[in-house]
């Protein structure tokens, strides 16, 4: 038996993964979670999984699980990034499901590496912000890394048995989001109910205007260069309306191998936890009948700029990336309440990243302290336009 520990556990992806620990239970035990502050959920999760450790996002929601469980079932709770920290770093913790939003997710996934553990990353920002300290430590540590997000577990499953010096490109998949045929003089009025409305994946707030704006591609370029070892001009994006197939492998010798499925969590989540095993799931067969037509398109950096400054930034290389991704999180949430228009996300992150001088990657410390100054930095150019 597996034993978790998932940090994200209330969001899109901890639930999926509590979902397939649910259909197999006897394959998995759920030693630890933490959360933000979506204490009902956490509630009903503990009651579910009845994990021994769980972390919540500060004191006051810590107080407020204590009042929510009673007492009953028994469960340690700590608070705070080090109540994370400790989950996802726990000795008996085998593998670490990193699922949390943003920059937050760093710390405990670096904890979770230096532990050793087996880490199913679906939080990409790790990746994005410290990249080669990661993997760095992922290689000293003897962890093993093992991608979540459906495009990365497509490459993934891809390579399996490759020769990785056969590689010529990697192509992503990108659904286009709900605005993918929209015009700019309707992007420049576009609403965060009307962004949120993703026609194929059911996601949390920020990685849904994520995926409206492109940047989620753009992250995914930078991330699926840093996990896979390849430059992030190896890295094409194809803009595939149906979200059947999940990414492509090119070879050198011109043929592609691609990963297809239902646009279902739960499958690139289930390979990452039994990694090299596949599990049964309860899910309905790929009907390619049904599908009927699958379409490509490549994407237009004019009406979504968020994807080329995530080559850029890929391209500068050492904090650049952290910049954008910091920049970014700042403007969605803006964007989110009513106080930046859809088109001035990407234009905060341009903004800050012209702002900044970038830095050769050489510790955490140094990504926390750039992290800090890209979010001071675009909030402060949030509230020029607000």
């Amino acid at each position: 038996m597996k034993r978790l520990a998932i940090l994200g556990s209330t969001g899109s992806i901890g639930q999926n993964a509590l979902a397939v620990v649910a259909e197999h239970p006897h394959e998995f035990e759920v030693v630890g979670l933490a959360a933000g502050k979506n204490i009902r959920v956490l509630a009903e999760q503990i009651r579910m999984v009845r994990p021994s450790l769980v972390s919540v996002q500060d004191g006051a929601a810590a107080e407020k699980l204590r009042e929510a469980l009673n007492g009953y079932p028994p469960v340690h709770i700590l608070a705070g990034p080090e109540g994370a920290v400790a989950v996802a770093a726990a000795p008996e913790v085998d593998l670490v499901v990193s699922a949390m939003v943003g920059a937050v997710g760093l710390e405990p996934t670096l904890a979770a590496v230096e532990a050793g553990k087996t880490v199913a990353l679906a939080n990409k920002e790790t990746l994005v912000a410290a990249g080669p300290l990661v993997m760095t430590a992922v290689a000293a540590r003897g962890a093993a890394l093992i991608p979540v997000d459906s495009e990365h577990s497509a490459i993934f499953q891809a390579l399996e048995g490759q020769r990785r010096d056969a590689v010529r490109r990697l192509w992503l998949t990108a659904s286009g989001g709900p605005f993918r045929t929209w015009s700019l003089d309707q992007l420049a009025q576009a609403t965060p109910a009307q962004a949120l409305k993703h026609p194929n994946w059911a996601m949390g707030a920020k990685i849904t205007i994520d995926s409206a704006t492109m940047m989620n591609k753009a992250l995914e370029v930078i991330e699926a260069s840093v996990l896979f070892g390849l430059p992030a001009s190896q890295v094409e994006v194809y803009v595939h309306p149906q979200s059947i197939i999940h990414s492509l492998v090119e070879f050198v010798d011109g043929s592609v191998l691609a990963q297809l499925g239902w646009p279902d969590m739960r499958l690139p989540i289930a390979y990452a936890l039994t990694y090299p095993r596949r599990l049964p799931l309860n899910s309905e067969p790929l009907d390619l009948g049904k599908v009927g037509q699958l379409t490509f398109e490549r994407p237009d950096f004019t009406r979504f700029p968020a994807l080329r400054l995530g080559y850029e930034a890929a391209e500068i290389g050492g904090t650049m990336p952290a910049v954008l991704n910091a920049a970014n999180e700042m403007a969605v949430a803006a964007f989110l309440e009513g106080r930046l228009s859809f088109l001035d996300i990407p234009r905060v992150v341009e903004e800050t990243m012209a702002a900044h001088a970038p830095e050769a990657l050489e510790s955490l410390a140094q990504v926390l302290a750039v992290n800090r100054w890209a979010r001071q930095h675009a909030q402060a150019l949030v509230d020029e336009r607000a």
